[in-house]
């Protein structure tokens, strides 16, 4: 019977008997030696063994399983190799190591470098025979936190972050590093992977900058529902004390004056609103080239005689779906931010043009949907913009100027305007080299509205019918009551949207026209007005609201067949759209 020593090599059985002697201790025991075949042959051989023990838990034997592992210390002798010629700069499996695509290094437990793949060295250059610290970050000593010298440490694979200066350009890299181990274990070298995630940060913080956006756009929203019913109060008691007043008189001088501030107030909260996306917003169809023509002289104005002021635009008409007032604003907050910029003088350019999005231009610039664009650029010759500051100037109350020259809403009403007309905007810039804007609107195929000539305010009429006003905030319902009864119509009064149905189904009869306010507890005004239409189908209904929700937009309630009135409105806006709405 032989011993299972008697398999191994001679000068090989002592570290054998070692081994599991230690195993018998330890109740398992794996052996790495060389055994001789039957054949004469010496191969590597690894024994995973077991003690086998009687019931008074004493050793009785080993059980185990024997493994030819000659061809795992053929892979290991071949990459001990590899190693070496990489070290001398020989690249016999350089294809296999550059086609993952991301850059690889080797290191020894020195920290040096003793491969690059190819990626890498066209990424950060060739430093095989240094020192990783000198090579990548030009220190002296290895880096805190280094990722190899973990894993040297704990043998487990570990993960950072750096950002790469190449030229002007920063870039991101995440380095993946793991040890690398010889067959006993041991820790023969460390492997760093290399994955360029500069594309992944700046998504990252498109997506930041998305969420800033929105969220201030929600603070907006809800700062103007309660904000334009103080407004509507202050406004709508204000106009009618003014008309008690005599011309001219002291008293009536300051009382427009609050008039005055509180619609500058309001001006202020639909700027907000636009930023936030959440304004009513008549869609019509426009010509982009007759919005520009009818705004050239306002323009001229805006702009310094030290500017030179040029319009080029498109020999073919550019209709798009837009409010064409908002898009003026669009086109005025640029032109003052132009004008800001160039100080000294300069040069402002206003051109457009079409522009078609294909799947290919989507995928290279990261935006947009295929179609076709309507594209207004503006261009002037100021003082640019870096980069840092390019990534900042559509945030809201981010700003250049001076404290007081402004407010910081200029470029942020503008990207809430163009994103609100399902548009996209570029800014090209560099410092001393001017700034360039592109904005793109969708093209329409529908005819552009012809131009109408402002209609002479309408007078305010006396009425007699029955008017529901359903409104939450008990001053603005109590304005809304004393306005309308002054100019002989009923009011039934709701404060919330289930009083609001109750009432409504309790005077149906006689219930000319609802006044629903938007946003109310309970139901708010659509849940109202769908109620309501359904045993009513005819009835008229004005919605009244310091902003809309994402459920309620002006086409949706031209096609339902109601109307909208913008808070804060005055006493005499209230008095003539419900008249105007009666008398149809």
């Amino acid at each position: 019977m032989k011993k299972v020593t008697d398999f191994f090599l001679k000068d090989e059985k002592e570290g054998v008997s070692k081994a599991i002697l230690k195993g018998i201790e330890e109740g398992r025991a794996r052996v790495v030696a060389n055994i001789i075949t039957k054949d004469g042959r010496e191969i590597p051989y690894a024994f995973n063994a077991a003690i086998l023990n009687d019931a008074q838990n004493k050793p009785i034997g080993i059980s185990g399983v024997g493994r030819d592992i000659t061809a795992s210390k053929k892979a290991e002798q071949e990459l001990r190799t590899a190693l070496v010629r990489a070290h001398k700069g020989e690249v016999r499996w350089e294809a296999i190591m550059s086609s993952m695509g991301d850059g690889l290094s080797i290191q020894d437990a020195d920290f040096t470098i003793i491969y690059q793949n190819t990626v890498l060295k066209d990424f950060r250059g060739d430093h095989i025979g240094e020192h990783c610290y000198k090579a990548y970050e030009n220190k002296d000593h290895v880096c805190d936190g280094c990722p190899i010298a973990m894993a040297y440490k704990d043998g487990g694979t570990h993960k950072s972050q750096r950002s790469v200066i190449t030229g002007e350009e920063t870039l991101y890299v995440e380095v993946t590093a793991s040890a690398l181990r010889d067959m006993d274990g041991n820790i023969i070298a460390g492997i760093e992977l290399i994955r360029d995630v500069s594309e992944k940060k700046k998504l990252e913080a498109q997506l930041r900058h998305a969420q800033k956006m929105e969220a201030v756009g929600t603070l907006a929203g809800g700062i103007a529902h309660d904000f334009n019913n103080i407004l509507n109060v202050i406004m709508g008691y204000g106009a009618m004390v003014a008309d008690t007043l005599e011309a001219g008189s002291p008293a009536k001088d300051n009382m427009n004056e609050v008039l005055i501030a509180a619609d500058r107030a309001a001006d202020l909260t639909r700027r907000l609103l636009v930023f936030s996306r959440k304004d009513v917003v008549e869609m019509m169809p426009v010509d982009i080239n007759e919005t520009i023509l009818g705004l050239k002289k306002m323009l001229a104005r805006i702009i310094r005689e030290s500017i030179a002021f040029t319009i080029e635009l498109s020999d073919r008409p550019l209709t798009v779906l837009a409010d064409a007032g908002q898009i003026e604003q669009v086109l005025i907050n640029m032109a003052i931010n132009a004008k800001d910029a160039m100080q000294e003088g300069g040069r402002l350019t206003i051109t457009t043009g079409l522009e078609e999005m294909d799947d290919e231009y989507v995928a290279a610039y990261g935006y947009g949907k295929p179609g076709q664009y309507a594209v207004i650029t503006v261009a002037d010759t100021g003082h640019g913009m870096d980069a840092e500051t390019r990534k900042k100037i559509f945030e809201p109350f981010f700003t250049t100027k001076e404290i007081g020259k402004g407010t910081g809403l200029g470029l942020a009403i503008c990207y809430g305007i163009i994103k609100q007309h399902d548009g996209y905007t570029n800014v090209y810039s560099q410092p001393g080299q001017g700034t360039v804007f592109k904005i793109y609107l969708p093209l329409s195929e529908e005819a552009a509205s012809p131009d109408k000539e402002q209609e002479a305010s309408a007078p305010v009429k006396q009425g007699n019918e029955t008017v529901l006003v359903a409104e939450d905030n008990a001053s603005v319902r109590n304005l809304a009551t004393i306005v309308l009864e002054s100019f002989g119509y009923s009011v039934i009064a709701a404060v919330d949207g289930e009083d609001a149905i109750a009432k409504f189904m309790e005077n149906r009869e006689r219930i000319s026209i609802v006044v629903l306010d938007m946003i109310m507890p309970k139901k708010n005004g659509k849940e109202v007005g769908e109620a309501i239409r359904k045993v009513s189908p005819g009835v008229k209904i004005l919605f009244a609201s310091g902003y809309t929700m994402d459920i309620i937009k002006g086409k949706e309630l031209r096609e339902d067949g109601a109307d909208f009135i913008q808070k804060p409105f005055t006493p005499k806006d209230l008095l003539i759209r419900v008249r105007e709405i009666l008398d149809r």
